[in-house]
């Protein structure tokens, strides 16, 4: 029995849009796996080789044993390193809490200034650390907080000697100094997001505020807050993934001393693995870092989805 010409072409219907989307997917698949296999060669399989070499004992050289979970339950129970992972969480306050603070109190002043000078002018002074070299701003910055660095210089100018130290060698000013130099490499990232988010803001909720007699604050609170939900979310995201995962300026700054109090996980990392040939325990401090970095951003996440 033979079809008609009529069922044969709307079978011929039928199939088209099939052929059309599988050649649509192969498309797509091929724009795609470029970066897929970058992605896997310099992400996924490090990741992998990080996991399988946390479970051994290995020097990097010679015979790998596999060691179970003893590195895992040496990162979590050893107390310097416990001490080190505590440094890098005190370090978020001062890489997340300054620069969102910051940013948002200079977005606020700059909002109805952002196409004259003072605005230009601005963020461009505000995002200049983001194009100086980390190893640079470290170099410049241990200057400045030397014995005889600029700080202290201006401390003696004012009368206050007795407050003049060597800060990046104190015991207890070392990491809050770290800290401020965080802070204000990131400052000028997290000025330029908010900056650019308070301009999506409808600026008649503005004027109608002040209309009803609404002072800066409650703008400030129940209309830029608001309005900026997402770009401090990812502030705070990147800032805290800066301060957990730092490296470049404890290492130029301070190489992790004095002692070990701005030794932070990423520099521990670097030296258990070619200093101390400890392949399996760096590797494990690193997947612990890594999954305390996602622990921390995961609610940050959260916060950041519309409400609906």
């Amino acid at each position: 029995m033979t079809s008609t010409p009529a069922a044969q072409r709307q079978d011929t219907k039928r199939r088209a849009p099939a052929k059309g989307n599988r050649k649509a997917v192969m498309t797509a698949w091929l724009f795609i796996a470029p970066a897929a296999i970058a992605y896997a060669a310099f992400v996924l399989v490090p990741l992998a080789m990080s996991f399988y070499y946390s479970f051994l004992r290995w020097d990097g050289i010679g015979e790998a044993r596999f060691h179970g979970l003893t590195n895992y339950i040496t990162v979590l129970t050893d107390p310097k390193l416990l001490q080190i992972i505590g440094n890098a969480f005190q370090l978020v306050g001062y890489f997340t809490i300054i620069p969102v603070v910051l940013g948002l109190a200079v977005a606020s002043v700059i909002r109805g200034h952002m196409a004259g000078a003072f605005g230009t002018a601005t963020r461009t002074i505000l995002f200049l650390p983001q194009v100086i070299p980390l190893v640079a701003a470290g170099i410049a910055w241990s200057w400045m907080f030397a014995s005889t660095g600029v700080v202290n210089q201006g401390l003696r100018a004012i009368g206050l000697s007795d407050w003049a130290r060597g800060w990046l060698g104190d015991f207890v000013w070392a990491l809050p100094a770290v800290g401020m130099i965080g802070a204000w490499v990131l400052l000028g990232l997290c000025t330029m997001l908010l900056v650019t988010g308070i301009t999506k803001i409808d600026p008649s909720l503005y004027e109608a505020a002040r209309l009803d007699g609404a002072r800066p604050w409650h703008e400030f609170r129940y209309i830029t807050l608001p309005g900026l939900r997402q770009e401090i979310a990812v502030c705070v995201t990147l800032t805290v993934i800066s301060a957990l995962a730092s490296f470049d300026i404890v290492y130029i700054s301070t190489l992790g001393g004095p002692g070990i109090t701005t030794t932070v996980p990423g520099l521990e990392i670097y030296r258990l693995a070619f200093a101390h040939r400890q392949v399996g325990l760096a590797s494990a401090l690193a997947i612990v870092l890594m999954v305390l970095v996602l622990i921390s951003i995961t609610p940050i996440q959260w916060f950041a989805r519309e409400k609906k």
